[in-house]
């Protein structure tokens, strides 16, 4: 409740400083993205050591994999692009023109980056985020639990035992009138996934 407060009261300062009509839509389409509903949707173009995983795994996959994870390999490689579903529940539309992002995966954080895309979400629409990542599962194997690291990248595998908890913070980027303005606050977005 308090970030949502917080929210609104960076919103009616910035409508005190600025005036006009476009910016006053544009105040409104800005708060509206911090009250959208965000889930998660898949997990695609997933490559793993160059290994194009998206349509499945094979047996001859799972040897190969699990002998690069539990091996001593210098750089495990990992790609995947997280598709996030954003609801605006809201009576108008919701805009940001960017984010900031950190996804922790089990407590360890696994990366963070921005997206430099523009969403217009209708009122009562809904449409898809795309988060492109690309990180290092043997440097992140380096500075938390192996075995941790190696369970989660089974989940992504689907032959992982139990289920991640999936952590996705998120700060939406707004333009008000010409200026960029990013939200103070994170919107936190959480989900399990894998496991049997």
């Amino acid at each position: 409740m308090r970030r949502k407060t917080g929210i609104l009261g960076i919103v009616i300062s910035l409508m005190l400083i600025f005036s006009g009509c476009d910016v006053s839509k544009e105040l409104s389409s800005a708060y509206n993205i911090t009250q959208c509903k965000y889930d998660y949707n898949s997990i695609s173009n997933l490559t793993v050591s160059g290994m194009n995983l998206s349509s499945g795994i094979s047996a001859t996959n799972v040897l190969k994999l699990t002998s690069i994870l539990t091996g001593q390999a210098n750089s495990i490689p990992m790609n995947f692009t997280l598709n996030m579903d954003v609801k605006n529940p809201n009576q108008s539309a919701a805009k940001m023109h960017g984010m900031q992002y950190i996804i922790s995966i089990d407590d360890i954080e696994f990366t963070t980056g921005s997206v430099n895309q523009t969403m217009n979400i209708a009122a009562g629409g809904k449409q898809t985020l795309p988060l492109t990542i690309g990180l290092d599962l043997a440097t992140l194997m380096k500075s938390n639990s192996k075995t941790a690291v190696q369970n989660i990248a089974k989940n992504f595998l689907g032959i992982g035992n139990s289920k991640s908890k999936v952590t996705v913070q998120l700060k939406p980027t707004f333009m008000i009138g010409s200026t960029p303005i990013t939200s103070p606050v994170y919107i936190p977005v959480s989900f399990n996934f894998g496991g049997k």
